[in-house]
């Protein structure tokens, strides 16, 4: 084939293309955080858990065993009661161990929930939540948001959060009002990553609450 064959069949291949394939370019800036659009919300799937070789394996008790010594704050995860309509009724919320600061611009947080959880999907509906900083004082309410079935919130003062309205808890040491940035999949667990829209702390937060070796403890200075 000569040159100008060659060029005839470059000229139709491209006005082939050109006749099916949309234009990449945009006259619009890249969307911000505040007007992305939301993430889509869902569990994991049980093929979407990569799988792990068997000469890699690792017992869970020992994984759980090892990472035990890592010690934590602890948390409660709110959000407010679903839409009128709807078969769930009254505020949710879990005690959370895996929360975090993850960005200061644009403000993030994370927190990670089991993919099997029964708070989660409500959570999402609301699309928003509150992340409670629980005092050493709170071991008992932590336990009580760690039971599954029972009512959590009977007894437990709370107001609405300025932002999404999920339950700020009476007497924490910080609370931190999100909305839900994105999710993220990881193994058996969902990494919710939330947008901070308000927050603050005590002016006497008190003693914080701690997690460590199965066991609620508190800090205490070095010096």
């Amino acid at each position: 084939m000569g040159h100008a064959g060659m060029a005839a069949t470059a000229v139709r291949y491209l006005r082939a293309v050109g006749a099916t394939a949309q234009p990449q370019t945009s006259t619009t800036s890249p969307a911000s955080p505040d007007t992305a659009p939301a993430p889509r919300l869902r569990a994991v799937g049980p093929d979407e858990r990569a799988p792990v070789p068997a000469a890699e394996a690792v017992d869970p008790a020992e994984f759980r065993r090892v990472l035990g010594d890592f010690a934590s704050g602890v948390t409660v995860v709110t959000a407010r009661a679903p839409a009128a309509g709807s078969a769930a009724t009254g505020p949710v919320g879990f005690a959370c161990q895996s929360f975090a600061s993850l960005s200061m611009e644009p403000p993030l947080v994370s927190f990670m929930v089991s993919r099997t959880s029964t708070t989660w999907p409500r959570i999402a509906r609301a699309e928003g939540f509150c992340v409670n900083v629980l005092t050493a004082e709170q071991a008992q309410l932590c336990r009580g948001f760690a039971v599954s079935g029972a009512d959590k919130f009977a007894g437990v003062a709370h107001t609405p959060s300025p932002v999404t309205g999920s339950p700020l808890l009476a007497g924490v040491s910080a609370w931190i009002d999100c909305t839900i940035h994105a999710v993220h999949t990881g193994g058996d667990h969902l990494i919710v990553v939330g947008r901070v829209r308000a927050l603050d702390a005590a002016d006497e937060p008190g003693r914080p609450l701690v997690f460590h070796r199965g066991r609620f403890g508190t800090f205490a200075p070095l010096d």
